[in-house]
């Protein structure tokens, strides 16, 4: 049997020290938390290009796919969800107003503090913001290391 991955794109919206957030609204345990404007990959479709169109759907803002920066990689499993690979990209340059175009999906858009986020983020998004903050190329959620 072939494994396979989910693969999802984060965009960091990043204005000064401030990093855009959306609160979750959805009937399962994330429900109120934060995370990074994100979604899923589509057939024929490139993560550059996903990243813009879920920018777009998620905030109304116009990405330009080019100036999109790829700082982090996680790949990450939990039981009973599919296993994805997680693509976060950066971006200072957007084209409009960021907005909640998806108010079945989200309460609200705030901008916080890179050094004072909310207290319920969800760990997934927090690797990106992380990985922002420090640099880390790569990183794992949900696996159980390996007992040697």
């Amino acid at each position: 049997m072939t494994p396979t991955h989910l693969v999802d794109v984060h965009v960091l919206f990043l204005r000064e020290d401030e990093i855009l957030l959306s609160k979750r609204r959805s009937p399962d345990e994330f429900d109120g938390s934060w995370h990074l404007p994100a979604g899923k990959l589509e057939p024929g479709e490139s993560v550059t290009a996903a990243a813009a169109r879920e920018a777009m759907e998620e905030v109304g803002v116009t990405l330009d796919p080019a100036e999109l920066e790829l700082i982090h990689v996680s790949h990450v499993v939990a039981p009973h969800l599919p296993a994805r690979l997680g693509l976060f990209f950066r971006t200072r340059c957007w084209i409009g107003e960021p907005d909640n175009r998806e108010p079945d999906k989200c309460y609200e858009l705030r901008w916080f503090p890179l050094d004072a986020l909310p207290e319920k983020v969800i760990s997934y998004s927090l690797n990106g913001i992380h990985a922002h903050r420090t640099g880390a190329r790569y990183s794992e959620l949900g696996w159980r290391r390996s007992e040697s």
